[in-house]
């Protein structure tokens, strides 16, 4: 029997008939209604026809969640009086329940994108009912996109609904074809904030970490919620591990049950949470709370402030889930799950400060996440770039390039980026294209470990992968049931692609895997093939990976120690240089070279290191040095190039510069700062330009760096003057060495400044000269030196100095050198380099 009085209470019911008209006339609408409206279980049973009495039509509705698409069947199910499987059914990776007479389809985005690549007509759907599109997760957008261009290409008359709490409804209209947005009023009661930051600084997150002090912190304050407010408690935790911790810390409640709902509860917690309970409860909860599940009973909110977000580390080849921030908006939906039913009030566990310092929103995960798997859907939809699919946010193009690398090693593309036979089977097999290449390679008997690989292992579960292997096989928990349903799942479609239970060619060997492969084997092998740049050999106390990056498991680690290891999952710990292995196995040496077979190389390595050169046959796998021998006779063009890294790192100071050829350089670099061509520049980065012209041919003669220590730079120099115009002879005379001054000496010019060369002079030398010495046009800066040398003063217009500066310094000296003439007009005075005594004789 329908429950009319419940279907009756829901607010969205005021905004059907805008829907409705919305669809008729243009085939598409954005529909924003707050939660607990009805949007994601009123709306598709009125659009299937189910109630309301309008034409039977079939509609799929596309959550982001497994949790929330079974929600949402058994609540639509509930409120005909039927259970899921009549009406109203479901499907989720690894689960269906749908019947002959299903006429609305709940499925999460990840089986609607396998649905749309098998059909992309979408045979015998009518509506598809696109809910929380405002958590912009990929999948998400990717269908978006995918069902756009069916209608616009295949079924103009297939009808799409944006569905969202809170979205960008103008973009999202705009991304439908100027869709029309309808929006339905809330219920929500108000809802009173508490700010309860914790009484001394915690550490901010990084990475899977949280400081344990802020989670004690949140326990208290829930436990100072349950004291001063009524009704059951939702409390936000950014993930699994955190959410136990947390109930840990709540096991002495006493007559409070503490529930823990998340991706991985089991079936009847998650159904336990979504109905009323006789006794108080505390809900510990991730974002799937938010606005995907409505938990009846609660009144009270406390938000830890955390969420995770996938983030991709190109730099190290590692990408994960990252612990963040949670944004303004996400804190808004957040709160308002405490004002559904009655008013309420959220306990936020930071300072009010802070708020406004909070990122606005999340952040779309094509911009931050690893998109190898969007790289391949959209390359099997046949446009590898992505650049023809509607997207709120086009894809960055670096993390596009790495993920083409990517799929390209696995060979799912080929060179022009378009999916290959074997990507189109690794596209359907619904895992990451890493571990669908390995499912393959294995012919399916990898499936048990690559279930454990699709998604987070337990944390007690440890990091070595053969061990957690043994432990799920034996069962016992949530977890261990759903990776058995997923390892039956990932059998059955790789039987139907069948492939060589061997690795050849691509690998560069060919390692079998049957029945018979041990644990340690297969956990090795596997991972391997999912990840072959991250296969690492045991180097100085850590490991690294033919990637580059190096990686350390946990003290006590059953890894360590092993000479070779293959990381699957790893962090990156703030303030050190090495990634943190979270799930690894022990892999042998045959394996990793044959699984990362593409990355071995040998030939000679000719390079500058430690400030000479270092020549050698070595054999690699990637940045893995797996044998070396000295090399005698290497190419001299690598020599040579060694030698010019050599200078370039190393500096022009590895010549051999006598002090004439500093001089040079210093005169070259000041006709060029001043007259310009054809005057050569001398600087570092034009002399290595450069390099053919006048370092040849004593640089193809080096061998080593003694070598370069013998080249004379001056006599190398010499070939960049400008000899062809003749202007070459014209050095002396514009930038002379020495210059003569009034008393008959030639004094050295320094043009280590070559903005303004320096004359340093005896003053007595430059009495009755009253224009200031200049080369090539330019004044020189007289140092006027005392009697014994020290600088007595320093000017450029000399005629000024003995006018005005003089008379001081005359004061000043005469009486410390009185055997030196100190006439009252030096302008007229004779110059000398004698003394008075002398000059008298």
């Amino acid at each position: 029997m329908i429950r009319y009085d419940a279907l009756d209470a829901l607010p969205v019911r005021g905004a059907l008939p805008a829907l409705a008209e919305a669809l008729d006339a243009r085939g598409t609408a954005v529909l924003v209604a707050p939660p607990g409206t009805g949007k994601t279980t009123l709306v598709p049973l009125v659009l299937a026809g189910l109630v309301g009495g309008g034409p039977a039509r079939r509609v799929v509705v596309a959550e982001p969640r497994r949790i929330a698409a079974r929600a949402a069947a058994r609540r639509m199910a509930w409120l005909l009086g039927e259970k899921p499987g009549g009406s109203v059914g479901f499907t989720v990776r690894g689960e269906r329940t749908v019947g002959r007479h299903t006429r609305v389809e709940v499925v999460t985005t990840g089986v609607l994108l396998q649905r749309l690549q098998r059909d992309q007509e979408l045979t015998g759907v009518d509506v598809v009912v696109l809910d929380e599109c405002h958590e912009r997760h990929l999948d998400a957008d990717t269908v978006a996109a995918f069902l756009w261009d069916v209608r616009q290409a295949l079924r103009p008359e297939l009808r799409l609904v944006a569905a969202s709490a809170t979205t960008d409804a103008e973009g999202w209209a705009r991304l439908l074809g100027g869709a029309p947005v309808v929006e339905a009023a809330g219920a929500a009661h108000p809802v009173e904030v508490v700010w309860a930051p914790p009484a001394r600084p915690v550490r901010p997150p990084h990475g899977m970490r949280v400081d344990p002090a802020l989670l004690a912190h949140v326990a208290s304050v829930v436990r100072r919620a349950l004291a001063e407010r009524a009704g059951d408690v939702l409390c936000f935790l950014p993930g699994v591990g955190e959410i136990a911790r947390v109930a840990g810390l709540l096991g002495d409640l006493g007559d409070v049950d503490v529930l823990q709902v998340h991706g991985r509860a089991p079936a009847a917690v998650q159904d336990a949470v979504l109905v009323p309970g006789g006794r108080r409860r505390v809900v510990l909860a991730t974002s799937v709370a938010e606005s995907s599940l409505t938990v009846p009973g609660v009144r009270v909110v406390v938000d830890s402030g955390l969420a995770r977000e996938p983030r991709v580390d190109h730099a190290r080849g590692l990408s994960g889930l990252t612990t963040v921030r949670a944004s303004r908006a996400a804190g808004r939906q957040r709160a308002g799950r405490a004002g559904r039913e009655a008013p309420g009030a959220v306990y936020r566990c930071w300072a009010e400060a802070e708020d406004g310092r909070l990122p606005a929103f999340p952040a779309p995960e094509i911009k931050v996440a690893d998109l190898t798997a969007f790289a391949l859907q959209a390359a099997c939809w046949g446009d590898p770039d992505a650049s023809g699919l509607a997207l709120l946010d086009p894809p960055p193009g670096g993390a596009m390039a790495a993920a083409r690398e990517v799929l390209a090693a696995v060979g799912a593309v080929d060179s022009a980026g378009r999916a290959t036979e074997v990507g189109v089977r690794m596209a359907r097999l619904g895992v990451h294209p890493r571990l669908g290449r390995a499912l393959l390679d294995t012919a399916g008997h990898g499936a048990e470990v690559v279930a454990l690989l699709s998604e987070e292992v337990p944390r007690d579960y440890g990091d070595d992968l053969a061990g957690a292997l043994r432990r799920v096989r034996r069962g016992g928990d949530a977890y261990a049931a759903r990776w058995a349903a997923e390892v039956r799942r990932l059998r059955g479609v790789s039987e139907e692609f069948a492939h060589p239970p061997a690795l050849h060619g691509r690998h560069g060997g060919a390692v079998q895997a049957g029945p018979g492969t041990g644990d340690d084997k297969l956990a090795g092998l596997v991972t391997a093939l999912a990840f072959p740049e991250r296969v690492a050999k045991l180097d100085g106390g850590s490991y690294l990976m033919a990637s580059g990056t190096r990686a350390e498991p946990a003290e006590g680690s059953a890894l360590r120690g092993a000479p070779w290891i293959v990381v699957a999952v790893a962090d990156r710990p703030s303030g050190t240089g090495h990634a943190r292995v979270l799930l690894g196995a022990a892999v042998d040496e045959d394996v990793a070279r044959a699984a990362a077979g593409a990355l071995l190389a040998e030939g000679d390595e000719v390079h500058w290191a430690d400030g000479d050169v270092v020549a050698r046959h070595a054999e690699r796998l990637g940045a893995i040095e797996l044998a070396v021998r000295p090399l005698k006779d290497a190419d001299p063009a690598l020599v040579r190039g060694a030698l010019l890294d050599g200078l370039r790192h190393d500096g022009l100071g590895l010549l051999r510069w006598s002090p004439e050829a500093e001089v040079l350089r210093q005169r070259l670099a000041f006709l060029r700062a001043h007259l310009g061509e054809p005057w050569p520049d001398v600087s570092d980065a034009a002399l290595h330009a450069r390099v053919d012209e006048w370092l040849e041919p004593e640089l193809s003669r080096a061998r080593r760096r003694a070598d370069l220590a013998r080249i004379d730079a001056g006599q190398a120099l010499a070939r960049l003057l400008p000899w062809a115009g003749g202007e070459a002879a014209r050095l002396d005379e514009l930038a002379p060495e020495r210059i003569a001054v009034p008393s008959g000496s030639r004094v050295r010019i320094d043009y280590r400044d070559p903005g303004r060369p320096v004359l340093a002079v005896k003053l007595q030398e430059m009495f009755g000269l009253r224009e200031t010495p200049a080369v090539a046009g330019v004044p020189l800066l007289v140092h006027l030196l005392s009697p014994a040398g020290r600088p007595a003063a320093v000017t450029a217009d000399l005629a000024s100095f003995w006018a005005d500066g003089y008379r001081a310094v005359r004061a000043e000296l005469r009486g410390r050198y009185p055997k030196h003439p100190w006439p009252e007009d030096p302008a007229t005075a004779e110059p000398t380099r004698h003394t008075n005594a002398r000059l008298r004789r």
